[in-house]
């Protein structure tokens, strides 16, 4: 079981808040890059890109390697692994409550008499539409 409460959860969260950064991760998934072939795609400072990958490095999600004057960064599928697991928690939790909600609606509809409708049983309305029915 994952942490849930953790800063690097939170990091990693907010490393994935922004485009730019998803977008540099999708293009890392594809193999190395240097910091000048991410910043290309938006026109971006070398120093702009430079935040944005400090971002991702401080979230655990890529690393940075220089070579002489060059820096390459990779991906670093740990942590997204972790949100996933984060995220999976929450998608059992409301699978599992929209199937009850799902089981509770079918014993409901199997309780109910043949012929029996929403629409025909005047004690299902709604008191303003009861109100219209008097004139």
């Amino acid at each position: 079981m994952v942490e849930l409460d953790t800063p690097q959860i939170d990091a990693v969260f907010h490393a994935l808040g922004d485009a730019t950064r998803r977008h540099m991760l999708r293009d890392l998934a594809g193999g190395e890059r240097t910091v000048s072939q991410l910043a290309e795609p938006f026109a971006m400072s070398l120093a702009a890109a430079s935040k944005h990958i400090k971002t991702l490095e401080n979230a655990g999600l890529i690393r940075r390697e220089v070579r002489g004057r060059t820096h390459l960064c990779r991906l670093e599928p740990g942590p997204l692994a972790s949100a996933h697991q984060w995220l999976g928690f929450y998608e059992r939790f409301w699978t599992n409550r929209l199937d009850v909600l799902e089981r509770l609606l079918r014993e409901q509809d199997a309780r109910k008499a043949p012929g029996d409708s929403w629409a025909q049983d005047d004690s299902r309305k709604s008191p303003a539409s009861k109100e219209g029915d008097d004139q």
